[in-house]
């Protein structure tokens, strides 16, 4: 189908903006730790059905050492590290703002992969990302008394914002060089009638690591009794459910496997969208006013990741 990874990639962006706005009503209902134990936990389990009715398995069978490695490590990063900063600026401003920063995270790939795979950056890369970050100033801040410039957000959810950001940048690095690796084990009469699973599948390794990171921090914590009395809020647990369906389990399945359609700049850019798409749900659900300012500040961060993969 013509342009089947572009239709693929809007429907993420709209897939994103129901799991961030589902997300923040059960983090403020059941608190961060266990909130994405449980999200974990579900989306491991509808990645592995998934699996097993398309493929009859499981288990990732062609995925050898490196690529468990490599995906846990992204697991880890984007999971662990990207969704406890994520789901702590919902708390703090909202999943509005806090789509906001996921802007950032082209920018956290683009270093990432300079970093660890060499791919320089273009004086157009950088000018994305000023303008990108531009977009987010022109949002969190504004004049105080006597005219002076202040946050106009928490300055804690400023930097959750962030680190969700570049944890989700780092984190897709790390997902590719798991899912490439992943994608070189199959073995090659398999790899066509395999291939729009193994996204789905890789993902499933990371939310093992994610589910045994946040289970492990949230019991030093103690909140184990948190976890076990959870179970009784049907409200929040409704809202997990709506957040794995749309985040871990078919948002990022789906991110991954548009870019096996289309080139990953163009998918990328309508997957960034989501920061103008979530305005609107965010007036008509939570009451959240659309101020020119925030619009201005949202369209000026997406056309900054727009410029950031096309010029």
């Amino acid at each position: 189908m013509q342009y089947l990874g572009e239709i693929i990639s809007i429907g993420v962006a709209f897939s994103w903006t129901a799991t961030a706005m589902a997300s923040e009503v059960a983090t403020k209902r059941m608190g961060v730790f266990v909130s994405n134990v449980w999200r974990m936990a579900l989306a491991f389990i509808c990645s592995a059905l998934l699996m097993f009715v398309f493929t009859g398995t499981f288990i990732p069978v062609y995925a050898d050492s490196s690529a468990w490695l490599w995906l846990l490590l992204s697991g880890v990063v984007g999971y662990f590290f990207g969704d406890w900063c994520l789901f702590n600026s919902y708390i703090w401003m909202g999943s509005r703002y806090g789509q906001l920063f996921m802007t950032l995270a082209p920018m956290a790939a683009a270093f990432a992969a300079w970093v660890s795979l060499g791919q320089q950056l273009s004086w157009k890369a950088l000018l994305a990302m000023v303008i990108t970050i531009t977009g987010i100033m022109i949002t969190i801040l504004g004049r105080g008394e006597g005219k002076r410039v202040k946050l106009t957000l928490p300055w804690q959810g400023i930097l959750f914002g962030i680190g969700a950001g570049l944890g989700q940048g780092f984190g897709l690095v790390l997902s590719k060089i798991g899912l490439d690796s992943y994608s070189a084990g199959v073995p090659a009469e398999l790899l066509p009638q395999l291939k729009d699973y193994l996204p789905f599948s890789a993902n499933m390794i990371r939310c093992i690591a994610g589910f045994v990171c946040f289970t492990i921090w949230l019991f030093m914590r103690g909140e184990g009794g948190r976890l076990l009395s959870s179970h009784h809020d049907h409200k929040g647990l409704g809202m997990l459910m709506l957040a794995v369906i749309f985040g871990p389990f078919l948002g990022v399945g789906f991110s991954l496997m548009a870019v096996q359609y289309t080139a990953a700049g163009i998918a990328s850019t309508l997957m960034a969208t989501t920061p103008i798409i979530i305005l609107l749900p965010s007036w008509y659900f939570f009451h959240q006013k659309i101020t020119l300012k925030v619009f201005t500040g949202a369209l000026i961060s997406v056309i900054g990741v727009s410029l950031f993969f096309l010029l």
